[in-house]
């Protein structure tokens, strides 16, 4: 156990990046105390003191976690502490994952945890690269077996007050919001272990220049832990090496290969997988009769031979297990408007491999609340990626999205998002769902151009199409065969996985995982170049189906109309404690939106309903003008003075008796009643800012709204009555003396 502290600190771009260990976390095999800025996180390693029964892959998880105290903020919700992970926790425990798995010895089965934890964040560094330097610290100093170490660094790209871009080494999150370019490198000296890369229609070029850049400060990283570890390293402990029975092992390998070589060569994925499975099943028998404790032994050497087999059919004989050239990409097929209600939607299928993505449009108040450690915002644009099991035969439940698909359905995202139109000009809610049918192989860039060619079908005004392929890589010693568009087996056996996604302009996407200690730049390159070439032609079969957005929604889609309202007013149509805006949403059924700019979105599927709320939307912000008629409710009688009307929601005026009607009124209700709707004009705002309207200024003479009084009857003195025989009311001649 460390019992001194030791520190390390260095400079990497314009800016200092410090750990330290010894201080904190000093029971975990391996603790960092990485810090960039004020920005901290904590890294601790534990490791099982035996290796977990049955294992037979590397069991490592990596839970990133952010204490939102690190923020000085209180979690929201009714327990007020933190959950389940978040999308960003997820992604960032992936990016960790991604690359320190591959420098741990093969046949390790310890379970491994490593933990990193946000502590303090000052608002302006990202907390991952951090992490991931803090992962490779905590276990190259620690007794676990790992051939660290391992650096990461961020490159953005933004432009100088002249204009002229330039490349920024870690830059703060103020600076990323304005990149056009988000690249997070992690590798070796001299090694590229894993890349996440979000962008503007890049170049190949500049994104090779950017990789040498982030190789070049992850090479100093990489020196300095070095360093370090001289001072805190504890000796690795030993991996017990499994015995082996050599003469069973030469025994199963010479009754496996000539049908795992047959087997490779089958085109057909469930065809070759279920002869695998036939080829182990017949071996076991065979194994058992003479040496039953060799069946353990049978899968494991099985899968050896096929991992030589399908490689020597690829370096050997340049050719891989469906008949395809390294640069050939299997047959495509597209399918437009497949399901009839939708918003948009599209079935794309390459070769076993298929996607059927949908668009849904939604108003601006469907957007996704996000609950960040920087804060609080709102997303417009959703990519969700399903996996069901069917679509690779498992009988698998849903339980809803793991890792992976949160993984895959970022990445999807990010190729799409430079695409998307502004919300000034586009101002709905996008959400693309990806369903995958069928895989084998690059379904997350099925998923982009399924979502891509949906966004088309539904009218969205995208900038272009987007496509994507994966690639991958055979590796053996100075022998290398890039292969596009792979399938799941060379997935499985290849030494990398390689997904780059983009336009005829450039690269929006891009993600590589190794499985071997590192690939140089050039291998990048070549693979860069290749990945062009068949991206577009596969934007050139989905141009064939669809060559631009359509020009109308789909007729299912909800509509939106947008109108500007004075800041000021927002209270007024909001109204206390929501009470306006609530009943323009019950009585028309529109949704209806208001931004802090003073923005109002209408959105409904029903014309008349959509007009309906506009109008009380502009009724609720109007002001009452002098000389305009407005349509009014009678909302109170005042006897002997005359009726309040509401001519706008909750503005009102008084209608005097005596602008009631054209003729005299004794009675304000001869004329009107409560909740009767009447025409009225405004005639007077006077400085206390009383309204005051008139019935009368509206009225033409004779016209049917003129109120029909009874004929003047003649008065009988004698009998103090008049002729029609009422009695005439004494109050009006004053008291009697």
């Amino acid at each position: 156990m460390t019992t001194s502290v030791e520190r390390m600190e260095v400079s990497i771009g314009d800016k200092k990046i410090s750990w330290e260990a010894g201080r904190v976390a000093k029971q975990a095999n391996g603790a960092a105390l990485v810090r960039m800025g004020d920005t901290m996180v904590l890294v601790a390693v534990a490791c099982g003191k035996t290796p977990k029964e049955g294992a037979d892959f590397i069991p490592l998880t990596v839970d990133y976690r952010e204490r939102t105290y690190a923020a000085g903020r209180i979690p929201g919700g009714f327990f007020k502490r933190e959950g389940r992970a978040r999308p960003k926790e997820i992604l960032t425990s992936r990016l960790i994952d991604r690359g320190i798995r591959p420098l741990f010895p093969e046949t390790i089965r310890q379970e491994i945890h490593v933990a990193p934890i946000v502590l303090c964040t000052d608002q302006s560094h990202d907390t991952d690269i951090p992490a991931i330097l803090g992962a490779s610290v905590a276990l190259g100093m620690s007794d676990i077996p790992w051939n660290g170490p391992l650096a990461a660094v961020r490159i953005g790209r933004v432009r100088d007050e002249a204009g002229a871009e330039k490349f920024v080494v870690n830059p703060t999150l103020q600076e990323q919001a304005e990149s056009l370019l988000d690249l997070v490198v992690a590798g070796k000296k001299d090694a590229l272990m894993m890349v996440e890369s979000g962008s503007h229609e890049l170049s190949e070029e500049t994104l090779i220049e950017a990789l040498q850049l982030a190789q070049a400060e992850i090479n100093k990283l990489c020196d300095a832990q070095e360093e370090f570890f001289k001072k805190c390293r504890k000796p690795k402990f030993t991996i017990a090496t499994p015995a082996v029975d050599a003469e069973l092992a030469k025994k199963i390998d010479a009754l496996a290969r000539e049908q795992i070589r047959a087997a490779v060569r089958n085109p057909e994925k469930s065809a070759r997988e279920n002869a695998i499975d036939e080829i182990k099943k017949d071996i076991k028998a065979k194994v058992i009769e003479t040496c039953p404790e060799g069946e353990a032994l049978v899968g494991s050497i099985v899968e050896n031979v096929l991992y030589e087999e399908a490689r020597k059919l690829i370096l050997d004989e340049k050719r891989r297990t469906d008949g395809r050239a390294y640069n050939e990409i299997r047959p495509i097929s597209i399918e437009l408007g497949v399901l009839p209600r939708t918003h948009g939607s599209a079935l794309f299928t390459r070769g076993q491999t298929q996607a059927l993505a949908t668009v849904t449009l939604g108003s601006p108040s469907d957007k996704q609340i996000m609950d960040e450690l920087e804060g609080e915002y709102k997303e417009r644009f959703l990519m969700h990626y399903n996996f069901p099991g069917f679509s690779t035969g498992e009988p698998k439940g849903d339980r809803g999205p793991g890792r992976r698909e949160i993984g895959h359905g970022a990445l999807a995202r990010r190729a799409l998002l430079p695409l998307i139109p502004t919300e000034d000009s586009f101002p709905y809610t996008i959400r693309i769902v990806s369903d995958i049918l069928e895989s084998n192989g690059s379904s997350s860039m099925a998923s982009v151009c399924g979502g891509s060619l949906a966004l088309f079908d539904a009218g969205v005004p995208s900038k272009s199409a987007c496509a994507g392929v994966a690639m991958g890589l055979i590796k053996e010693g100075d022998r290398i065969a890039i292969l596009t568009d792979i399938m799941g087996m060379e997935d499985h056996l290849g030494d990398m996985d390689f997904k780059v996604a983009g336009t005829r302009g450039g690269i929006n996407a891009l993600q590589m995982d190794i499985k071997i200690e590192g690939v140089t730049v050039e291998i990048m390159k070549q693979a860069l170049q290749q990945a062009k070439e068949a991206r577009l032609f596969i934007l050139d079969k989905m141009e064939a189906a669809i060559q631009a957005p359509r020009t109308d929604l789909s007729q299912y889609a909800p509509r939106i109309s947008i109108l500007s309202i004075p800041v000021d007013k927002i209270g007024a149509l909001i109204g206390p404690g929501g009470k306006n805006i609530r009943k323009i949403i019950e009585e028309t059924g529109a949704n209806v939106d208001v931004e802090d700019d003073g923005k109002v979105f209408v959105t409904s599927d029903n014309p008349e309903a959509m007009e309906a709320a506009r109008w009380m939307v502009e009724s609720c912000t109007a002001e009452i003008e002098v000389g305009k008629i407005y349509k009014g409710r009678v909302t109170r009688i005042m006897p002997r003075l005359g009726a309040f009307v509401e001519v706008l929601p909750g503005k009102e005026g008084l209608v005097h008796v005596s602008q009631l009607d054209v003729q005299h009124v004794e009675r304000v209700e001869d004329v009107v009643k409560e909740g009767d709707t009447i025409e009225v004009k405004c005639i007077e705002i006077d400085n206390q800012g009383r309204v005051n309207l008139s019935r009368r200024a509206v009225i033409k003479p004779g016209s049917e709204l003129e109120v029909k009084r009874p004929e003047r009857r003649e008065f009988d003195r004698d009998r103090g009555r008049d002729r029609g025989g009422f009695r005439r009311d004494r109050d009006h001649r004053g008291p009697r003396r």
